[in-house]
């Protein structure tokens, strides 16, 4: 493996949420992200899988949404951080993914996990309690598709044929031991924009598991570190409180109720146990410079989740992500498509 620091990527984050009951203007304008992200340079697209709608939308069907992102987008890589893979039928996922792959020239990146919402796995018939399990034998399943190897039934191969996914996969994971199994199975890693149901700073929590992934790592290709985090740059602090303070304080008093945050919060407090970036680029980069993971990841997904900015406001802070927070972490925009790492 080459010990040449790899390019930093840039990418963003979006739950596809609006305000208001106009999900189609919702679902336009999370289109309208990727093609700004991809005008500005932006690495990655991002999408998350939410079958239980969200408040102001929620994207269940990731990717429908990403092969029309590819059809107006022209460079930017499109990926899930995640899909719920115990929902999934894998074979049929597989073809789907091969699918959008074919149709964008390459361009997709999956992420996987299991999700958290018992009435989402009650609502597909499955048992919430063997989410690990299930996630384990379905990415087997998923990866041997993916390979274009026999899945299902002798001779079956999923149609389009995949081609190059043995670095594409990733595993969104919440602990150490989950990080090092990732590895073992050869996924890239996907970290959340929080830890859940810890009192320390999310990069304190989250350092020691990208450190056992790192360790665990056995493969000749280098090994990828997606970062979420939440990050809102504006022209001053007070400016991004009010776009985003009540969301995000709303957001954690709901998390309170399932046991994820303590009860009682404000919303300092709030915007703190989601690790949250925000106010005038200078003031990001400075704290983005202290964030503890960073420093190991190859990947850095800004979301504004759960915050739902209005468009503008949104549209606004990518430009400046992409022309002010990410260049000063080392980040240089890509103009022409990346080509894939040689893994040597």
């Amino acid at each position: 493996m080459t010990t040449e620091t790899p390019r930093l990527r840039l990418g963003f984050l979006t739950h596809v949420q609006g305000r208001g009951d106009d999900l189609s203007r919702t679902y336009r304008n999370a289109q309208e992200l990727f093609v700004v992200a991809d005008e500005l340079g932006f690495d990655v697209g991002w999408v998350a899988q939410h079958h239980v709608s969200l408040g102001g939308g929620g994207l269940s069907s990731p990717w429908t949404f990403l092969a029309h992102a590819a059809a107006r987008t022209t460079r930017i890589r499109l990926g899930t951080a995640i899909t719920i893979l115990p929902l999934e039928d894998p074979v049929r996922l597989a073809e789907d993914v091969s699918a959008v792959d074919t149709l964008s020239g390459g361009r997709v990146e999956i992420g996987v996990g299991s999700g958290t919402s018992g009435l989402e796995y009650a609502a597909f018939g499955k048992d919430a309690a063997r989410k690990r399990e299930l996630t384990s034998e379905n990415l087997s399943v998923l990866r041997q598709a993916l390979a274009n190897e026999e899945v299902g039934a002798p001779g079956f191969r999923i149609q389009p044929p995949a081609t190059g996914f043995t670095d594409r996969i990733w595993q969104g994971v919440f602990s150490g031991e989950g990080a090092a199994y990732a590895a073992s199975g050869g996924s890239n890693l996907l970290l959340n924009r929080a830890a859940y149901g810890f009192d320390a700073p999310t990069d304190e929590v989250q350092r020691p598991w990208a450190d056992a992934f790192l360790t665990a790592w056995d493969r000749p290709r280098r090994p990828r570190i997606g970062l979420s985090r939440f990050v809102f740059p504006a022209k001053d602090r007070s400016t991004a409180l009010r776009q985003i303070g009540d969301d995000v304080h709303r957001a954690a008093l709901r998390m309170a109720e399932s046991g994820a945050f303590p009860q009682g919060l404000d919303r300092d407090e709030a915007l703190r146990r989601f690790h949250s970036f925000y106010g005038h680029p200078d003031e990001i980069v400075a704290a983005l410079r202290q964030e503890r993971v960073l420093p190991v990841a190859t990947d850095l997904i800004t979301q504004f989740n759960p915050a739902v900015p209005d468009h503008d406001a949104a549209v606004r802070a990518l430009e400046l992500i992409a022309t002010e927070v990410a260049p000063a972490l080392g980040w240089k925009p890509a103009r022409d498509p990346e080509p894939e790492p040689a893994g040597v």
